[in-house]
């Protein structure tokens, strides 16, 4: 059976062997080799989830989850030591999926990692979405006509849950559920956080079919 691929990119040695020899019981699992080319690595390697570092040597996490968020879909965890809230802000709007502050427990990560890698098995057998001119690929792309975005897998998961039960209020609550399983795992300011980003791409081609309904979910129409 294939295993799946974890990209580390981490400058603290100790963690990173830590990381390695941990999660290289389940998956398959590289560390960044040249911190001047981190997207070029995540190119060439393909991975099926990012471990992302803020602090790095020559350009931050902030900077290469931009850069790899230019070609690429695949999940981003932030795991840094910084817990401000504002960082975990910041990376969730340059493109993360979600964020953990170092110290953290081993078995909160592996349970967010499997929960993201059954969320791409999940959404990649969703056909093909379409609601009036606006069509969503199972690959985060909305198209109307000639125009089209790329979405992060987090938008995507949202947009299509969505986009299934258009004309239904979905709660907060099912959201929370289909993207990330268990809400012990992630909080609702994530969720927000997603949804507002969410909402100002998808705006770029003017869809703008987003309610929200106070104090219970939300609902595409």
């Amino acid at each position: 059976m294939k295993k799946e691929k974890i990209y580390i990119v981490e400058d603290d040695e100790t963690i990173v062997q830590l990381l390695t020899t941990h999660l290289s019981q389940q998956y398959q699992v590289k560390s960044v080799r040249n911190f001047r080319a981190v997207s070029q690595e995540v190119a060439e390697w393909q991975p099926d989830v990012v471990l992302m570092d803020i602090s790095l040597p020559y350009f931050n996490g902030f900077y290469w989850t931009t850069e790899i968020r230019k070609t690429m879909t695949m999940p981003i965890l932030f795991i840094s030591s910084s817990d401000d809230e504002m960082n975990a802000v910041m990376a969730m709007n340059m493109g993360g999926d979600d964020f953990i502050s170092k110290p953290f427990s081993l078995a909160l990560l592996d349970a967010k990692i499997a929960a993201f890698l059954r969320r791409i098995q999940q959404f990649t057998q969703t056909t093909q979405l379409v609601l009036d001119d606006y069509q969503l690929s199972v690959d985060g792309r909305l198209s109307h006509g000639e125009n089209q975005i790329q979405l992060s897998p987090t938008e995507t998961k949202i947009l299509t849950t969505l986009m299934q039960s258009q004309g239904q209020v979905v709660t907060k609550e099912k959201l929370l559920e289909q993207l990330w399983e268990n809400e012990e795992f992630i909080d609702q300011n994530t969720l927000n956080v997603n949804m507002t980003r969410l909402r100002k791409k998808v705006s770029e081609l003017g869809f703008d079919r987003i309610h929200t309904i106070r104090g219970v979910g939300y609902v595409v129409q």
